[in-house]
This record gives C-alpha cells, structure tokens and sequence, in this order.
C-alpha cells in the first residue's frame, strides 16, 4: 500500500477519451494493476469525449465492474477541459488524479505526487523540471512549441511553473469542489486555467518531476491546437483578471 495518508481517503481517476479504443485497454488494465495493489479505494472514470469509434465498450469490457470503471459521455465533442471538469463532476472519492489516456506518465508516477496531496492542493507532474525523466522525447518540433507555449503561459498568465500541460495531475477534495465547476475552457489550455484559477483562490501548486514517454499517436494537431491554446491562454486571461473569483474557504484573499 502507498504509505501517503491522503489518497488512501479515496481516489477517483478521470481520463478524458476521444477515439482511443486502441490505446484505451491497455491503460485501463495497467491502472487497475496498480490500483489493485497499492490503492485503498478508487474508481476509474473513462469520459468518452463524443468518440466515433468503440472508446466506450473496450473500455467496459476491459474493467466490468461498474464499482471500479464508470464510463461518462459527453454530449458531443467538446474537449478535454469539457472532459475532466464532467468527470471530476462524477467522482465519488475525495481525491482526483487526472490522467491521460495514453498514460504518457506512468500510473506509478502517482506515488511521487501523492507526497504533496493536501484537500487544498493542486499537485502537477512537470516534465520540463530537473530530474524529469522522458523516456521517450517528442519530436523536436513539437518540444521546441511546448516551450514557446509555456514561455507564453508564464508571461502572460502564472509563473513560476515549469510545466502546465503535463495530462496527469492530482487535485484535493476542495479543489475538486471549488474550483472545477468555474471552468469555462473546454479545450487544451484548461491546464492553465486551472492553475491561474488555483493561484487567485490561494491553492497551494506543487510540481514534481515524473518520467514520460510520448506517443506518437497523439490527438493534439501540431499547427491547429496549438493556434487554438494560445488563443484559449488569452482568453484565461481576460477571463481570470476580469473575474476574481472566491478565495478558498478560511483565506484572507
């Protein structure tokens, strides 16, 4: 068993999912491995993102059992931010890992965050961290852009965060409860509106640097996504500055 107390509270771990019926068993079968033996309770919570293939039944067939696998679909094609704010929305444990569906990050990794878990404690794997480890790099291209990206994000939105777009983060009980029902980023860049939105209430963030590995079957578009996120990154923005939002419970903020 994890020796940290706060996921043994219980663990609800989302995966936003569109078109991933190749990718999706494998996740699922290596997630509950582990969960089996080292998680106290969980769920796993599959949100079919509006998929045309059969995301939603390898899923099933893979975890039968509707105590540990709930499979949520969205009305449509409406993202991944859209993704994991409906399934934090159906968790049932106090603690949310979101991961995604590739498990770019091992299921393993959730040890190393698991070290910082707080119920008012946003927990992020970061890969561009000292003692990061990526197994398998991106094509040069695609790294070059993830750092403009971030370079972006900390200008122009928080800084002091190496990494905003890592699929695998861990969120505490209040976070789950305050903050995710105020996203209004459907898309790729609801990372970084959940960490302003953290910063503003007064969230503590921690990042920790985990091993990755790429797959080259990504779903993000090179050129069209990422137009897309550095307008969704100024949108937070605007958004954020123009609404400040409540400060978490017992804050002076």
């Amino acid at each position: 068993m994890m020796t940290q107390p706060a996921p043994k509270d219980g663990i609800s771990i989302v995966i936003p999912s569109y078109n991933e019926s190749s990718r999706i068993g494998a996740t699922l079968s290596a997630i509950r491995a582990y969960a089996e033996r080292n998680l106290a309770d969980w769920e796993i919570i599959v949100v079919d993102d509006g998929s045309s293939d059969n995301t939603a039944d390898v899923a099933r067939s893979t975890i039968p059992d509707s105590q540990r696998l709930v499979v949520v679909s969205n009305p449509g094609n409406r993202g991944k931010g859209f993704s994991t704010k409906n399934g934090c929305a159906h968790a049932r444990f106090p603690y949310v890992l979101m991961s995604d569906a590739d498990l770019s990050t091992p299921i393993e990794e959730l040890e190393k965050l698991a070290v910082h878990a707080a119920p008012d404690t946003v927990v992020i794997a970061s890969r561009g961290m000292a003692g990061s480890n990526l197994e398998v790099r991106q094509p040069l291209y695609r790294e070059l852009m993830g750092r403009v990206f971030n370079l972006m994000v900390r200008i122009f939105v928080i800084g002091g965060i190496s990494d905003t777009q890592c699929g695998f983060k861990l969120f505490g009980p209040e976070v789950v409860r305050n903050l995710m029902p105020l996203l209004q980023t459907d898309r790729f860049a609801f990372d970084v509106e959940i960490l302003a939105r953290a910063r503003q209430m007064g969230y503590p963030i921690h990042e920790v640097p985990v091993r990755w590995r790429n797959d080259d079957r990504t779903r993000v578009s090179a050129l069209s996504d990422s137009a897309g996120m550095f307008m969704d990154m100024l949108a937070v923005r605007r958004m954020v500055n123009r609404s400040p939002g409540p400060a978490k419970p017992g804050s002076d903020n």
